[in-house]
């Protein structure tokens, strides 16, 4: 067995195991889910949070210094951060304290399969509920709240963050291949084909992190089929051999054809990726607003700078979703723990809620809410404050990342055969085959 089948298979038997002890345990919380106003005084104390964020990124910044402020006017308390970046460690590490009924009072987590069954259990605060009583939820966008919610419409996670995804483009490489921006994602293969005649690079890709391509595989069926295919493909009621599915595996298996991404592209990380968009050796770069630090300031090179710019993901004819639609995620959200909820942990979360959406939008980065206006940085393009002011004109529907969808399992599976399809290592045909086999395996819907 490699290393990686070997990761794979104790990532699986621990996600399992959590998922059988965890539904052994049963409602094990102190608080019910809508009891959001616990009386009683709030004593202070330590209170910690199991976090998937960088030590060093705007949420955590935020956070500190609002638990700071609130320890000078409550003697005795503080914040501690647990921090594992690295999202399959961190992954393994919750699901782990969460079956032996370990988790502290704040615990990052997505809207997973996993999380529904622990807020089916009444173990986690209705942040719905919270919101609403604490007179916020009018503040959020929607679309940030949308993302943290399950598939009934419930929602158990607080949003930190709010980011677009698009694809930056350099129009100097366009105009030099004689092309436009695409219309539709029918017109991918073709851009490739003529930037690649130009001896350009199309599409710089961090394959080796494995979500960026995979990203890739949810476009086509969120435009053809709607948010509902990741939501019925992971409960078990759509497959790869959809329709849906079909075309965007062709799809991928076209872009390979094409030579969209640059050569070894699979063992590429996220700062080569950028750097060959960056210095103007890639035509395009699929990311998100948290790197508008990067790529809509002065520190862009200068001999790019000025031919950068982004369109949003294209549909096609007979697409079910809106051109305003596309992924806006809200990234990972905070779970309350019902177990640990108090007087307290009541208290300090309106104080961090009320406060947070200032500080954070002050770094320069977009507030899950709209009641912070971010902070321009002097040195800012003009495509800093255009997408920003993007963000107030998202639609309803959001094109989830599948890799916080799908089972640990299927998703490390459909992480591993996307290269190859778009290598042309195998057809269409053998990817669906493939995947549909895993996801009968291991669908816990």
């Amino acid at each position: 067995m490699t290393i990686t089948k070997r990761k794979t298979a104790l990532l699986a038997a621990a996600v399992a195991a959590a998922l059988a002890l965890a539904s052994c345990s049963g409602a094990a919380s102190g608080t019910q889910p809508n009891d959001v106003d616990p009386q009683g005084e709030i004593v202070p104390r330590e209170i910690s949070w199991l976090l998937s964020r960088p030590a060093d990124g705007g949420v955590i910044t935020a956070m500190k210094e609002i638990a700071a402020e609130y320890a000078t006017d409550h003697p005795g308390f503080s914040l501690n951060l647990i921090t594992t970046p690295d999202r399959p460690s961190y992954i393994q590490k919750y699901e782990t304290l969460a079956a032996a009924n370990k988790l502290p009072e704040l615990f990052d987590t997505d809207a997973t399969p996993f999380a529904q069954k622990l807020a089916s259990q009444e173990r986690m605060i209705d942040v719905d509920t919270l919101l609403t009583d604490l007179d916020l939820k009018k503040d959020f966008r929607e679309a940030a709240l949308n993302y943290q919610r399950f598939d009934d419409g419930s929602l158990y996670m607080v949003p930190f963050e709010f980011q677009l995804e698009f694809f930056w483009y350099n129009s100097a490489l366009f105009k030099s291949a004689g092309i436009e921006t695409p219309k539709s994602l029918d017109d991918f293969p073709q851009m490739c084909k003529a930037l690649r005649a130009k001896g350009i690079t199309p599409i710089a890709l961090d394959g080796q992190d494995q979500w960026p391509l995979e990203r890739y595989m949810a476009y086509y069926p969120f435009r053809m089929a709607g948010p509902e295919f990741i939501q019925n493909l992971k409960n078990g009621k759509a497959s790869f051999s959809d329709p849906a599915g079909k075309a965007a595996a062709e799809w991928l298996y076209n872009l390979g054809q094409a030579g969209c991404f640059q050569e070894g592209f699979s063992s590429t990380g996220y700062a080569d990726a950028q750097a060959l968009f960056t210095s103007g050796k890639a035509a395009v770069y699929n990311i998100g607003t948290w790197e508008l630090g990067n790529l809509a300031t002065q520190k862009l090179d200068a001999g790019v700078r000025d031919s950068v710019d982004y369109f949003t993901l294209p549909g096609f004819d007979g697409a079910v979703t809106e051109a305003n639609e596309y992924v806006t995620p809200s990234g990972i959200g905070m779970a309350i723990n019902a177990k640990t909820y108090d007087p307290l942990v009541r208290d300090f979360l309106a104080f961090a809620l009320k406060n947070y959406p200032e500080v954070y939008a002050g770094t320069g980065a977009l507030s899950p809410t709209t009641t912070a206006e971010t902070t321009i940085p002097a040195d800012a393009t003009e495509l800093y404050k255009r997408s920003v002011e993007q963000a107030n004109t998202v639609g309803k529907s959001i094109a989830m990342p599948w890799d916080t969808q799908l089972d640990p399992a299927t998703n490390t599976r459909l992480q591993q055969e996307l290269p190859l399809l778009v290598q042309g290592d195998i057809k269409p045909e053998e990817f669906i085959t493939t995947m549909d086999a895993s996801l009968a395996e291991n669908n816990n819907g």
